[in-house]
């Protein structure tokens, strides 16, 4: 691990941890951090278990930074940046090689606490 991505882990950490106290923290090491909502998953195939809400996570090429709410969630797909959009892979997950700028980081924490609020609270059952 390059200093660099740890100095990466650090920022994206700072945002992805910004909204920790509405969720748990499920992970909290030198390369790993996640959330997942406190309450547990009303869907079935989960168990019981609580949903996954997102990581930060140190790998060998580049830091990523997992949003997982946006991944079934249209309307949130549609609020990802240009400039985001260049950083991500798949559905949910932004790929980071060196610290993102002020704007980058910006559009990141409007987008993961738009995430959160979507499943921070149980959903309501009819």
């Amino acid at each position: 691990m390059t200093e660099t991505f740890i100095d990466v882990f650090q920022a994206l950490r700072k945002v992805m941890s910004s909204q920790a106290s509405k969720l748990s923290v499920k992970t909290d090491t030198p390369t790993e951090y996640s959330l997942e909502t406190k309450y547990p998953s009303p869907y079935k195939q989960h168990k019981g278990k609580p949903l996954w809400i997102g990581m930060v996570k140190v790998g060998k090429a580049y830091v990523s930074y997992h949003l997982m709410p946006i991944y079934m969630n249209p309307t949130l797909q549609q609020q990802v940046s240009p400039a985001l959009k260049k950083r991500m892979q798949g559905k949910a997950c932004f790929n980071f090689t060196a610290v993102p700028d002020k704007e980058l980081t910006a559009d990141l924490s409007r987008l993961t606490k738009a995430a959160v609020s979507a499943w921070a609270k149980p959903p309501v059952k009819p």
